[in-house]
């Protein structure tokens, strides 16, 4: 049960085949501890729009459901595949409409500041990640899968940010 001093935050960890997300709640002492966490899979044989639909129903079910206070988003990187980047962005603004059509104030982080916050380096592997919310939330293992472990970070990279606030949609 939620407390009525307790913040939620929703972290997306974007991608147009596997979106990860984590569901933290922040309570009136600072302490966090994990509420849900998963991913919503679309299918490579569907359509680039229906994907993209079914990115934007998941967020937008995840947002109905737990009523988060703010949104946290891994944001855009600049990497050699111009591809995947503009993959990454079409999942990206599914994520970000679902967002804003809830008036949720939506946060974007780099991938390193996610790592750094989360693991102390912004160099960290995916196993590092998934291990450092596993001791962080005092989780019994890490959360499967490694999406799902990285839509955690980007929601507790939030909660380390100090605020609640950064950017409102």
């Amino acid at each position: 049960m939620i407390g009525p001093d307790a913040d939620l935050v929703l972290g997306i960890d974007p991608g147009t085949a596997v979106t990860g997300f984590g569901v933290v709640e922040r309570g009136e002492r600072g302490r966090v501890t994990l509420v849900e966490c998963g991913v919503i899979r679309t299918s490579a044989r569907r359509p680039l729009a229906v994907r993209i639909r079914d990115i934007y129903e998941g967020v937008a079910e995840l947002i109905e459901r737990h009523r988060p206070s703010a949104i946290s988003v891994e944001g855009v990187f600049h990497g050699k595949n111009s591809r995947t980047a503009l993959s990454l962005g079409h999942a990206r603004g599914a994520i970000l409409l679902a967002a804003a059509l809830r008036d949720l104030p939506i946060s974007e982080y780099t991938a390193v500041e996610i790592k750094k916050a989360v693991a102390g380096t912004g160099r960290a592997t995916k196993d590092q990640v998934g291990f450092m919310v596993q001791h962080q939330l005092r989780l019994r293992s890490a959360p499967k899968p490694a999406d799902a472990a990285d839509g955690v970070a980007a929601a507790l990279c939030h909660c380390m940010a100090g605020s609640f606030v950064k950017v409102k949609a």
